[in-house]
């Protein structure tokens, strides 16, 4: 389990996964130590990954520095070996909730490339304030997760309804939407409240933020990050 020491401006975090893959069940384990400071924490970049298109996906987070690798911050379920994800199941205690702090060529490229996964990447309109606070509330809560366990909850304790509380609690004004449970929707969620570059029409910055075709190509590449972003309408170049 990840876990974060915060001095001042100046953060350390163990147990950042940077797995290389061969395959999406055959990797090469590697655990990091990662240093960032908070002063060079410049914007955050939202995820949507879908294991097939429609009303529910995954979303994460990444934290973009401007002098280091982005950091990713994905909330998910930890189920035993042998176990798959289970909705139902997952409203009875039945998966622990871990937060995995990884490098963007890991979290991202085996959703892309391994679990063939359609994923879209967007950079939110946050202030540097703003994500510095929420990479704040995340380390806090990764912290109390490795101190003390918690269960994965679909409706109470999963990605993105955590990934709503924690912007609110860094300062995010706005009310509960449908789109936070159906959070195959979110993005739709995130352009018509603002959150996102509307100066594309919806649809079009959809299809221009899908980043398979990118990722395939940069797999394993030490720039990944700067390869899959390269093309994106939203990010500045």
């Amino acid at each position: 389990m990840p876990r974060a020491v915060i001095d001042g401006d100046h953060v350390r975090i163990t147990g950042v996964r940077n797995f290389d893959y061969r395959s999406k069940d055959d990797f090469t384990v590697r655990y990091e130590q990662r240093e960032v400071q908070l002063a060079h924490l410049t914007a955050l970049d939202f995820y949507v990954s879908y294991w097939s298109e429609g009303p529910v996906g995954h979303t994460f987070l990444s934290f973009i520095f401007d002098n280091a690798s982005p950091l990713s911050i994905s909330i998910e379920t930890r189920p035993e070996v042998g176990q798959g994800f289970d909705p139902i199941a997952s409203l009875f205690k039945q998966f622990e909730l871990i937060y995995v702090v990884g490098e963007e060529r890991d979290l991202v490229g085996v959703r892309t490339n391994h679990r063939r996964e359609t994923v879209y990447l967007y950079r939110l309109n946050t202030s540097a304030d703003d994500a510095r606070r929420l990479l704040l509330i995340y380390l806090a809560r990764i912290n109390e997760l490795a101190d003390r366990p918690e269960f994965y909850h679909l409706l109470t304790n999963s990605c993105t309804i955590n990934i709503v509380r924690y912007a609110n609690a860094a300062g995010r004004e706005g009310r509960f939407d449908i789109r936070h449970l159906l959070n195959g929707l979110i993005d739709s969620y995130l352009y018509h409240s603002g959150r996102v570059d509307t100066t594309l029409p919806y649809e079009e910055l959809r299809r221009r933020s899908l980043i398979n075709e990118a990722a395939e190509a940069a797999d394993g590449a030490p720039d990944f990050s700067q390869r899959i972003r390269a093309s994106l309408p939203t990010m500045p170049h």
